[in-house]
């Protein structure tokens, strides 16, 4: 086999290793899968939890079906208040005390658009999910436009994916109860 014929086989397989990579779902999908099946078998559409490693963090998630997971991790000063609103199940309100009086610098969001997990390359037209962790970030497959290289998008997707994940683990044992 020629030098050409290596190099050529050689782009194409890593090509072909670099699709497979991509094509492949995200950690948080089948979390978020689980989790939106459970709301729909129990008619929710707000859920939260409280941070199975942190006292004083919780979660919380607005569920739109079939199209939207709207979620908020936030550090909260008051957890006994927190706490209390979990027992009531009033969901919505640690939703909204999450994301309007969490302690500051603490909440991270996600907008997870098709409520199937984080996507790192949508297809074309099709709406891209976010993660604000204090500085927003768009899965929309253009780190350029985001003035990031590709490697840092890829390890900021992994990291996002995999905080996603855990937060969604959370909730949907809470969903579960």
């Amino acid at each position: 086999m020629s030098a050409v014929a290596r190099i050529w086989l050689a782009g194409a397989l890593a090509l072909s290793v670099c699709a497979t990579a991509l094509a492949q779902e995200s950690k948080s999908a089948a979390a978020a899968k689980a989790l939106t099946a459970a709301l729909d078998a129990a008619k929710l559409d707000a859920i939260a939890a409280k941070d199975p490693s942190k006292p004083d963090v919780f979660y919380s998630a607005l569920y739109f079906p079939g199209a939207q997971l709207l979620v908020v991790s936030a550090q909260y000063a008051a957890p006994l208040h927190m706490d209390d609103q979990l027992t009531k199940k009033n969901y919505r309100d640690v939703y909204l005390d999450l994301f309007s009086a969490s302690v500051a610098g603490t909440r991270t969001s996600v907008t997870d658009l098709g409520a199937n997990g984080l996507v790192a390359e949508p297809e074309d037209n099709q709406a891209f999910d976010t993660y604000d962790p204090g500085k927003p970030l768009a899965f929309d497959g253009k780190w350029a436009q985001q003035k990031i290289s590709e490697a840092e998008y890829r390890k900021a997707f992994a990291e996002a994916d995999e905080h996603y994940s855990r937060i969604l683990t959370a909730l949907l044992a809470q969903a579960k109860k």
